[in-house]
């Protein structure tokens, strides 16, 4: 029986398999069919992780495919966001640091395929999304924290998911069928999947259970307690019955999925924090800017409200703008005083990565701008190690060992994030009031109460091996575990 009418042994009702059948052929239609087409692979050296991560590019090629080496893991990712991105990266680097090589799959970066046309249409779909739920209020009420909290939550979106997603098997048809393969999207994963590959790893990002990110045929993997309880019920995917769990098998906890670089260096990262604590240094602040562009106003109220706690020299705002240069252009524009105040890097990563981690020029006002996507998201894996408290909305980040400030969420899966960090110790709670977040961030710059409170619960998560998930899901996917 086929996995989107049957999704761990519970059978999807008729009219939502057609439905789903309906929408494969939308799909299809739109986007085209390249089913019999034959793909084929070359590497290439990553420029941004290629040297510290190990990292090689998968591209298309009409010569001679590559040959895997024995010890090569394929890291299938979607760029929606920088999330999916980052936690490419954490695998990759905890991959290398076990002695693999790392092969980023982007499915997103194949513009001829029928894959990469149907994740760009449903990327751009989700970032407007996130745009428009902190720009009009009933929208987000009504539509975005619904859909994000409960309409992805349903069983029966896994189904048209699955659907879709064998659309996406003829790009990765010619891969090795036992070659260890993790997928830090749901599509990537099912694809794979469809594909006949047998050591596939699903790492489900988010700590809110949602059917979204089932792919049967995988090992799941997630980052807390509470979503290994939750997707192994199925919580909630089916309001109408109770479902069949997961089978015994099929997922694990592992902790969270954090770089290499980060946990090996974590003691030392956060002596530094408390050196600079005590020698009464301007506190650092890194601030960044999600890949939807989402949550201006807030980041624009934050600036301001810092600027004279920067210019007094009781903090340092490291503000990275991504690739997103209307959002650095609308800062310099909209909050007085910033365009005189900030030193501004563009596209200038290869000359600032050693002097970020030796901690030089990260003081005053620093706003980053890379247009390489790789540049973009890696330079904040650089200024966490080095910033003492970073301003995020409780995505991926939610769960790195650094001392947070959460911020409102953009779509409700993300306030689970939040309530891990909180719980954990890591991080603050979800702060959804403007007044309550410049309240939370003069604290933090006149007290050092919260930033030795959260380097003590870090210590002691670490030992606890809380922040090792990446490498258990290279284990897995390599069958070590």
């Amino acid at each position: 029986m086929e996995r989107s009418k049957v999704i761990f042994g519970n059978e999807i009702a008729a009219k939502d398999y057609r439905k789903a059948v309906k929408s494969r052929e939308k799909f299809l239609k739109k986007y085209g069919d390249d089913s019999q087409k034959e793909y084929r692979f070359r590497a290439v050296d990553n420029p941004v992780i290629g040297e510290p991560l190990g990292v090689k590019n998968l591209v298309l090629t009409d010569s001679e495919p590559i040959v895997f080496p024995e010890n090569a893991l394929i890291v299938g990712n979607i760029r929606m966001g920088f999330g999916h991105y980052r936690i490419s990266m954490a695998i990759a680097s905890a991959a290398n640091a076990l002695g693999f090589v790392p092969y980023w799959l982007d499915l997103n970066s194949y513009p001829e395929t029928t894959t990469t046309k149907i994740i760009a249409g449903q990327n751009e779909l989700y970032s407007m999304g996130s745009r428009l739920s902190q720009k009009i209020g009933l929208f987000n009420k009504l539509v975005w924290e619904p859909l994000n909290s409960e309409g992805f939550r349903k069983l029966t979106y896994n189904s048209s998911d699955q659907k879709n997603a064998e659309l996406m098997e003829p790009l990765l048809r010619s891969l090795p069928k036992d070659i260890p393969y993790v997928g830090t999207h749901v599509w990537p994963a099912q694809a794979a999947v469809h594909a006949g590959l047998t050591h596939v790893v699903n790492a489900i990002p988010d700590n809110w259970p949602m059917a979204l990110h089932l792919s049967e045929g995988a090992i799941h993997t997630v980052q807390t307690n509470s979503a290994y309880m939750g997707y192994r019920m199925l919580r909630g995917m089916d309001p109408k019955r109770q479902l069949k769990q997961m089978p015994e098998g099929s997922l694990y906890e592992v902790g969270r999925y954090i770089d290499d670089e980060f946990v090996r260096n974590l003691a030392s990262d956060n002596e530094e924090r408390l050196r600079r604590a005590k020698n009464g240094a301007p506190r650092r602040f890194l601030l960044t800017i999600g890949g939807a562009g989402a949550q201006q106003d807030l980041f624009e109220a934050i600036i301001s409200h810092m600027l004279p706690l920067v210019k007094g020299g009781k903090a340092a705002l490291l503000i990275n703008c991504g690739d997103h240069r209307s959002a650095m252009d609308n800062l310099l524009s909209r909050v007085p005083g910033l365009k005189e105040a900030a030193n501004i890097h563009e596209n200038d990563y290869a000359a600032l990565k050693d002097r970020i981690l030796a901690g030089e020029g990260l003081d005053g006002v620093q706003m980053y701008l890379n247009e390489e996507i790789f540049s973009a998201v890696y330079i904040t894996n650089l200024l966490m190690r080095k910033t003492d408290f970073v301003v995020t909305k409780p995505s991926e980040l939610a769960f790195y060992p650094v001392p947070k400030v959460m911020i409102h969420r953009v779509g409700g899966h993300e306030a689970w994030g939040a309530i891990a960090s909180a719980e954990l110790g890591d991080g603050t709670y979800e702060i959804d009031d403007t007044e309550e977040t410049l309240a939370m961030l003069d604290y933090m710059t006149e007290s050092d109460d919260f930033l030795r409170f959260m380097i003590e619960k870090i210590e002691l998560a670490d030992k606890a091996g809380a922040y090792n998930g990446a490498y258990e899901v290279v284990k897995l996917a390599a069958g070590l575990r």
